[in-house]
């Protein structure tokens, strides 16, 4: 159960942010799972997240269709859709809220963020995440060009044969995967409770960032453990064409604003 750990008090822009930080366990995540899969169930929005998901799966393709010398770049931009997922789930957080407060909601309340009093501190730290989205497919790139050279591979099969069956392709198995947990843990320490924050209070971009760091201390083993489960759904939402994305993600987004709220104080 969630338990009251210490006082924190956050500057950023004109706002202070005071906030109680809790201890939280692995009963809390499943409980936050819970609560975001009945969320879901009150106000489906598969929908409206298939309509952010596509266009990704559209960037995919098109990737692979330009030719093989991309290839190598698919699997950073499927990957990385966790180091953005924050911003495609803004919405769902404000739908959490507002059901919690009680209002009859529906799926058109995903957009209502638009007109919250946090919408440029909001802007600004999904900017944040989008430059450390295209910064993991430089190093993504980059790592597989100190490997490889500038060979370029023959056939996807042949591609997925030399990565998953020989020395070097393991090495870029180990190298790459852990390069990009490095993102992901800075993804998850700076977006684990900013966004629903911003959605909350109106505050500004750096108090919520702090905020949310603080809480990754404080949490250190239960918030990373988060943040596998969240990957660990994430993959198995991609596997079937995306179309798992389209409940992974909105259970994840609700169920990350219930997290905020075990985590911090109100």
């Amino acid at each position: 159960m969630a338990m009251k750990n210490e006082r924190l008090i956050g500057a950023a822009d004109d706002s202070r942010v005071y906030a109680d930080i809790r201890k939280i366990d692995p009963a809390d995540l499943k409980d936050a799972l819970y609560k975001g899969l009945e969320d879901f169930k009150e106000k489906p929005t598969h929908l409206v997240i298939l309509a952010i998901i596509y266009p990704l799966a559209m960037l995919v393709a098109v990737n692979v269709a330009a030719g093989y010398e991309l290839l190598p770049l698919v699997f950073p931009l499927v990957s990385g859709f966790a180091l953005i997922g924050p911003v495609a789930a803004v919405g769902l957080y404000d739908m959490s809220r507002q059901r919690e407060e009680g209002h009859d909601i529906t799926w058109e309340h995903a957009f209502t963020i638009f007109r919250s009093p946090s919408i440029f501190a909001i802007v600004k730290l999904s900017i944040l995440l989008g430059v450390i989205y295209f910064a993991w497919l430089g190093a993504a790139f980059a790592i597989y060009r100190s490997i490889y050279g500038s060979a370029v591979p023959a056939s996807i099969a042949e591609f997925i044969w030399q990565v998953l069956t020989t020395p070097v392709g393991w090495t870029l198995i180990i190298v790459g995967c852990g390069v990009g947990f490095v993102f992901a843990l800075v993804v998850l320490a700076i977006s684990a409770v900013s966004f629903p924050l911003l959605i909350d209070r109106n505050v500004g971009t750096v108090a919520a960032i702090q905020t949310s760091v603080h809480a990754f201390m404080a949490n250190p083993m239960t918030m990373t453990m988060w943040g596998l489960i969240v990957a660990g759904l994430l993959v198995i939402g991609t596997i079937p064409l995306f179309v798992g994305l389209a409940v992974v993600m909105p259970v994840l987004g609700h169920a990350t604003w219930h997290l905020y709220r075990k985590v911090v104080e109100h």
